[in-house]
């Protein structure tokens, strides 16, 4: 078998409703329905957590988050997650000869403590598996507002060296901030993003110099899909392994000119619309150059939805009728699948025939599945929690896994079983106060039939006592295991 390229397109905050070919009306994805159209639409597809960074850690380490101390919400400066001794998805790509490359949203940390970002940066993806990496470090909302390529910021003159701070207070007397800079918003905040402002939008984190090197947010979708496409033509005699991670729909929501007011959902809808541009503007590219029915491309986001994110860019007051988590309750933060249940679809334009999966699946299955295609051998402690899903990734079968694990933003665990899921009981609030999310916390303990309540609505753990039992059993036991992947 000729080795067939690999590209993984993960958006950031896109809901299971977002897309029409999950069933969203007021939005319109003709791009990435091709792509369902071509291959494999899953319905019970999971990322291993409701949040960024320890949802990118499952998926590149085949491990579950709650293994590593630090898989929270990283700040822009913090120092790289994944060991360069660890074996990752990329690495799995290189033992088999591939090119492999991220473009896009990194957000698991560079270096190895402070950064000096006016120098060669150590440890960035170069060093957990990519040959080639064109990134911004953190977050759209989060300092520091530049391109990384390789292990450079890009565009950085020496005369404006840049400093980046995550402080309570500012600690540059001399640049532009949120509430220093009034007159020069060109968006206002609901709730945080009230530190410096670049571009004309509060961000998270202070940071000064380095004028030449910000980027614009308006040129990201485009600067990310350019630098994807080159990836792909410089390698395009070899295979290659892409990891494309688009950062729309995330806020702060600016999308080109050209899709300002494409929808009637406002910019939150005009980043989708966005987005899926892209993706057809990637998928052109590979049918020019006759590679699609060599590539195997996988659509899939990394955690459930939310509106007001702490932008007052009118996502709920334009939202109408349309549900960006579907039928699901709950989204991003959430302990409800809401939060961790996402689009996920696997294309192969000539291999495969269009299908519905109901195969339980998780996104930290990607590195036992790939090894296995690849004949690449895991050892005994990598990938820990990743099972061997490729005839399911593939559609030749719906005996996808038995179980998954997954976790909120507050760490707080859920465990899918069959038809069942238990959500252990948390502390914190039942709704999130920023963003009206519900949050599935609550002391008491929580099973759902995912069969016949895909919404969530009643808790029968009071009707099932013995699988409460037994699934909270069952919890405990995979929280002080190393390892769960067969």
């Amino acid at each position: 078998m000729n080795k067939p390229n690999v590209i993984i397109i993960y958006a950031d905050d896109l809901g299971y409703g977002d897309l029409s070919c999950y069933g969203a009306q007021e939005l319109n994805t003709p791009n990435i329905d091709a792509l369902a159209e071509n291959g494999v639409k899953f319905q019970n597809a999971y990322s291993c957590s409701a949040v960024c960074t320890p949802a990118r850690y499952g998926l590149l380490t085949g491990e579950y988050p709650f293994r590593h101390p630090d898989t929270v919400i990283l700040p822009g400066d913090a120092k790289c997650l994944i060991g360069k001794d660890k074996c990752t998805l990329p690495k799995i790509f290189q033992k088999a000869g591939y090119k492999t490359g991220v473009v896009g949203k990194w957000h698991l940390g560079l270096g190895d403590g402070k950064i000096d970002w006016n120098a060669s940066i150590n440890h960035t993806p170069n060093d957990v598996g990519f040959d080639y990496s064109f990134i911004f470090p953190g977050t759209n909302d989060r300092v520091p507002c530049v391109y990384l390529e390789n292990r450079e910021v890009v565009n950085l003159q020496k005369k404006d060296p840049i400093e980046v701070a995550y402080t309570g207070e500012c600690p540059f007397d001399d640049i532009e901030t949120y509430f220093s800079h009034p007159e020069k918003r060109k968006m206002q905040s609901s709730h945080g993003h009230c530190h410096s402002l670049i571009n004309g939008v509060g961000r998270i984190g202070f940071m000064r110099g380095g004028q030449s090197a910000v980027w614009k947010d308006e040129d990201l979708a485009e600067t990310f899909l350019r630098k994807s496409i080159d990836f792909i033509d410089t390698n395009k005699e070899h295979p290659f392994f892409l990891y494309y991670s688009v950062h729309q729909p995330h806020v702060p929501r600016v999308p080109n000119r050209r899709f300002a007011g494409k929808t009637k959902l406002g910019p939150r809808g005009d980043v989708i619309a966005e987005l899926d541009w892209c993706v057809g503007e990637l998928t052109a590219y590979l049918e020019e150059k006759g590679l699609m029915e060599n590539t195997i491309i996988i659509f899939s986001s990394d955690n459930g939805p939310v509106l007001d994110d702490g932008y007052q860019d009118m996502a709920e007051r334009l939202n109408g009728v349309h549900r960006p988590a579907g039928p699901l309750r709950g989204g991003k933060y959430s302990k409800f699948d809401g939060g961790a249940r996402i689009p996920f679809v696997v294309s192969w334009k000539g291999h495969l025939k269009q299908k519905h999966s109901d195969a339980l699946i998780s996104q930290c299955d990607m590195m036992s599945s790939f090894a296995s295609l690849l004949g690449v051998e895991l050892k005994e402690d990598e990938a820990p929690d990743s099972q061997n899903m490729i005839d399911v990734l593939l559609g030749k079968t719906e005996q996808g896994r038995d179980e998954l694990l997954y976790e909120s933003m507050s760490k707080a665990k859920v465990l899918r079983r069959g038809k069942w899921e238990y959500l252990e009981p948390s502390e914190g609030l039942p709704v999130a106060l920023t963003t009206g999310i519900e949050l599935g916390n609550s002391m008491d303990k929580q099973l759902y039939n995912m069969v016949y309540d895909i919404g969530q609505t009643k808790n029968v753990a009071a009707y099932y006592p013995d699988i409460v039992d037994e699934m909270e059993t069952h919890l405990k036991d995979i929280l002080q295991s190393t390892r769960t992947g067969k």
